[in-house]
């Protein structure tokens, strides 16, 4: 039962990097657009799917919570203080697209809106590299600094995710629009692929200085890995060829940077399993009693099929390309282009 719920809260970690990570590196990518009717649209795209696209998130808290409490109890004090700054964030972010939706705009929100989604990056990578730290426990309770999680490889981690999200939010950009912005988005979505490719790539290789190396001595476990890494270098291939504005193939890029962040998230797991954060917290001595699991599995039984319906059909309503051109938003701004309108 470990091991199945350990995969539930993989699972949700994984939708929410690349659902949320699209969104969050459009955000990003509008502090570097300087044409105001391209930034509306790429803020039009973030605003069909953005609510969903971070449910995984609270999905996935609750799910740690529940199925690792010990982990979830001192994980989550030693990375409070970038988790608190994530949050307001977020919130930030979801109050800008609201506003930013009313006539007329509130000035201003663009702006929060971008930077709202490049601290919660920052912040996240930070809490992320948390699970290369030792914990300090005592008594099964987390009796650390609250600045533990602070190190050089937490800087790297943040630079990799900031670069990962916009390859990822300019390869949604490209798939969605149209004319102009599709071409600017494979440019400028070619050069962060290639960042993400080398802050990342310096990321999994300094994994092995810090607290938590990766464990390669067993023979499934090193083929595991080697495995993924060729689905995460081919994933990469294939959307550095296809992101050029020359390539048709508009849906590739997507498709090619979530196989490889999804191959990446899962190389690593792989050398980590069972340790959740080191040195010696694990899926089994962390885990809830059984009728824990039994008694939860009702609530996110129901509740992932619903999340994934949502996400399923806010993305097929407004499946196909913008309407860039002559579009008004719903608050009704001239110039605006309207995400109800959509041509295939």
């Amino acid at each position: 039962m470990q091991f199945i719920w350990f995969m539930l809260v993989l699972l949700c970690l994984l939708l929410y990097v690349v659902l949320d990570g699209y969104d969050l590196g459009i955000g990003i990518a509008t502090l570097f657009e300087r044409d105001t009717k391209r930034r509306h649209e790429m803020i039009e795209l973030v605003a069909i799917a953005w609510d969903g696209n971070e449910t995984w998130l609270v999905l996935f808290g609750v799910s740690l919570w529940f199925g690792f409490p010990l982990a979830f109890g001192t994980i989550l004090p030693h990375a409070f203080l970038p988790m608190i700054v994530t949050l307001f964030a977020l919130i930030t972010r979801g109050v800008s697209v609201e506003m930013f939706s009313q006539r007329p705009p509130a000035p201003g929100w663009e702006k929060a809106f971008g930077i709202g989604s490049l601290v919660a990056v920052i912040a996240i990578g930070v809490a992320a590299s948390t699970l290369t730290t030792p914990l300090i426990i005592n008594g099964g309770a987390y009796n650390g600094s609250a600045f533990g999680e602070m190190s050089w490889y937490s800087v790297l981690t943040a630079l990799a995710l900031v670069a990962g999200t916009m390859a990822l939010g300019y390869a949604y950009i490209k798939w969605k629009a149209t004319g102009e912005l599709r071409a600017v988005a494979g440019r400028r979505g070619s050069l962060a692929a290639v960042s993400a490719v080398v802050l990342g790539g310096g990321a999994l290789g300094a994994l092995n200085a810090t607290a938590a190396p990766m464990d390669l001595s067993a023979p499934a476990k090193a083929g595991g890995f080697a495995c993924l890494m060729v689905f995460a270098a081919a994933g990469v291939v294939m959307a550095a060829v296809t992101l050029r504005p020359a390539s048709r193939s508009d849906q590739l890029p997507m498709a090619g940077l979530t196989i490889a962040v999804v191959a990446t998230i899962l190389a690593v797991v792989v050398t980590r399993y069972p340790v959740l954060a080191p040195p010696g917290l694990t899926v089994y001595n962390a885990a809830s009693p059984n009728t824990t699991y039994d008694f939860i599995a009702v609530g996110i039984g129901i509740n992932v099929p619903l999340i994934l319906f949502y996400n399923w059909y806010s993305h097929y309503t407004f499946r196909g390309k913008l309407a860039g051109s002559t579009g008004h938003l719903e608050g009704g701004i001239p110039g605006v282009p309207d995400i109800n309108q959509e041509v295939n």
